[in-house]
């Protein structure tokens, strides 16, 4: 060795495992002839001790600088690896190696880099990268240990360099995402041992560099398979059968006037069409025929029985439509919250006034009945219930157009009458033919001293509202309403976005709508049942209403509930909220242990909401 340093390796190790050469300390004291015997060796010696103190100082004054860094960094007590992030491990003996004086120190320090645990260090770049996102540099140049360089030293730089920018390269690679979470508590390392491993050697292998230039890293986060998973499962949307995607079609041809296209559609869907087979069957056959019944051109016959809501006033759809009251737990119960809602407002009454817009068939004011007698009988020193029931018939709707409406109502009262006297009510029946202008306290026959409750249940979708009509017949129903100051309104509708939206936007939610109510009979009710198949026979005219038809021929105006709060609020009512009295009991319904599960009940926004599956189909509320 001709260095003048004993031990001292002519290739000091720098960085990460490059090799720059050093050349030899030249003595410029010394006599060029090297002699001098024991003068010369004793000024060797003095010389030698010379520049291991000036190696150790400097030595010194870089770990304290290390040190200086390792203290400006907050640590992460949340990691579990066994070596601390930026132990002494980690990056002294990096520095060590760099700078050890004599051989053995410099295989020590080596030996120990080498042998760090991938996590480890893969730990120490997370922190590091995460606290400081532009560290210090330590990496030190040789240029001021040495005075002077071989000419062997250039090509040693520059391998340092390669092998540092492709450290860079795998650091941007693993870790430079802004976006990814940070290590989790759990102690899971944010780069596993093989993927580093494998980094590693590709690094070391000669052709990584040029792989690299001809594959640019990204960085990012999203490459990693579960970042792929979880954005295509949160991204993509609902799947869709095969019939809905070509009715949807079909709809779409129809907007684009190409009733060939939709013709030739419609032909196809009748074939995979089946009202006696699954849900989805018979609701394709519910929309073919409904689709079917807007492109046709024919003109209507003459008659009162091709009108196009002729059929939604037939007593026979009438009937039908009871039975869906009777036969689906999110109408019946919806029912029922009304008549809670009802009895719980004029609980202390000795007098009760209720005004109903379309008593129907009388089925709901038989539970009524037989709620307020329950009522009583826990109260046996109160006076037994007075209740009188007025039934309104606009003489202008064609709901009521039929000329036995008023007979049809009066059958209705004498029932109801009869059922109160088996449970102990006082009940009183009127029939009050007139148009919602000209209702008052003296034609409703309303009386001092009475709890005077509205009940309208289904009633106010099925009427003309600002878009069809300037009169707007919906708004003056509410406004008579407000005038006679009632205790409380009962509103249940049908949750369904059918009033002013577009024909496409229509068609989507009746197929949603009606396709969640059809799996919900298919879930209470068997296929073969008679029952069933005129409920859906009502259905499907209440559909094709909804989606054929436009202008006041489309008397089925469905609204979802946020519609209903606004025009109630515009119309000076405020909501009353659902109590327990109302909302318990019907809870403990559905959660029996005889209920199925696809249905549900929860209170939102004010109301009691009720549904199948996820999908809510009828909304109870009370107003004031």
């Amino acid at each position: 060795m001709a260095s003048g340093f004993p031990g001292r390796d002519p290739r000091g190790g720098f960085g990460f495992g490059s090799a720059i050469q050093v050349p030899p300390f030249v003595n410029r004291s010394e006599p060029a002839g090297g002699g001098g015997g024991g003068g010369a060796a004793a000024a060797a010696a003095e010389r030698l001790l010379k520049r291991s103190l000036n190696e150790l100082e400097r030595q010194h004054h870089l770990q304290r600088q290390h040190a200086l860094f390792l203290r400006s960094v907050k640590q992460r007590t949340h990691l579990t690896s066994p070596i601390s992030p930026l132990s002494s491990v980690g990056l002294s003996s990096s520095s060590a190696s760099s700078f050890s004086p004599d051989r053995s120190a410099f295989t020590t320090s080596s030996s120990s880099s080498s042998s760090l645990s991938a996590s480890s260090f893969s730990s120490g770049l997370v922190y590091a990268r995460r606290q400081h996102p532009n560290p210090p540099d330590f990496s030190f140049s040789t240029a001021a240990a040495v005075p002077a360089a071989a000419p062997s030293c250039v090509t040693e730089s520059e391998n340092k360099s390669t092998m540092r920018k492709r450290l860079l390269e795998l650091e941007r690679r693993l870790l430079d995402d802004e976006d990814e979470d940070e290590v989790s508590a759990s102690g899971c390392s944010a780069v596993t041992t093989s993927e580093w491993s494998e980094a590693m050697q590709q690094l070391l292998s000669p052709t990584s560099a040029t792989v690299a230039a001809q594959h640019p890293l990204s960085p990012s986060p999203t490459t990693s398979s579960s970042s792929t998973t979880s954005s295509s499962a949160s991204c993509s949307p609902p799947s869709t059968t095969p019939s809905r995607q070509m009715l949807s079609d079909t709809v779409a041809a129809i907007v684009d006037g190409n009733q060939k296209a939709a013709t030739a559609n419609l032909e196809v869907l009748k074939r995979a069409a089946n009202r006696h087979g699954d849900p989805e069957q018979r609701l394709t056959a519910m929309m073919v025929a409904a689709l079917s019944s807007r492109i046709e051109t024919s003109p209507p016959s003459s008659g009162a029985l091709h009108h196009p809501i002729a059929e939604l006033c037939s007593s026979e759809h009438l009937e039908a439509a009871q039975m869906l009251h009777d036969l689906s737990p999110c109408f019946r119960n919806a029912l029922l919250a009304a008549n809670l809602a009802i009895v719980e407002a004029t609980r202390d009454a000795p007098r009760v006034h209720i005004l109903d817009f379309d008593v129907g068939q009388g089925r709901q004011y038989m539970a009524l009945i037989q709620a307020l007698a329950e009522h009583h009988r826990h109260r046996p020193s109160a006076r037994p219930p007075n209740v009188k029931i007025t039934a309104v018939a606009d003489p202008t709707s064609p709901f009521n157009s039929l000329s036995n409406v008023s007979c049809r109502l009066r059958m209705v009262g004498d029932l109801l009458t009869k059922l109160a006297e088996r449970f102990g009510v006082v009940l009183r029946f009127s029939v009050v033919c007139r148009r919602a202008a000209e209702l008052d306290e003296a034609t409703l026959g309303c009386e001092p001293g009475e709890a005077l409750a509205v009940n309208l249940a289904f009633v106010l979708s099925r009427v003309a509202d600002e878009s069809v009509s300037p009169a707007n017949p919906r708004d003056e129903i509410l406004r008579r309403v407000r005038a006679l100051g009632p205790r409380v309104v009962a509103l249940v509708e049908q949750e369904m976005n059918g009033n002013t939206a577009p024909f496409p936007a229509r068609f989507a939610e009746a197929c949603g709508h009606y396709g969640a109510l059809l799996e919900s009979l298919e879930a209470t009710v068997g296929r073969e049942s008679g029952k069933r198949a005129r409920v859906e026979d009502c259905l499907g005219r209440k559909a094709a209403n909804s989606v054929a038809r436009e202008g006041a021929d489309r008397v089925e105006r469905c609204e979802v509930f946020g519609k209903w709060r606004a025009r109630m609020g515009m119309a000076g009512f405020r909501p009353v909220p659902l109590g327990p009295a109302v909302a318990e009991p019907i809870k403990a319904r559905f959660a029996s242990p005889g209920s199925n599960p696809g249905f549900t009940v929860k209170e939102e926004a004010g109301g009691l909401c009720f549904g199948w599956s996820s999908r809510v189909l009828t909304v109870a509320s009370a107003w004031r």
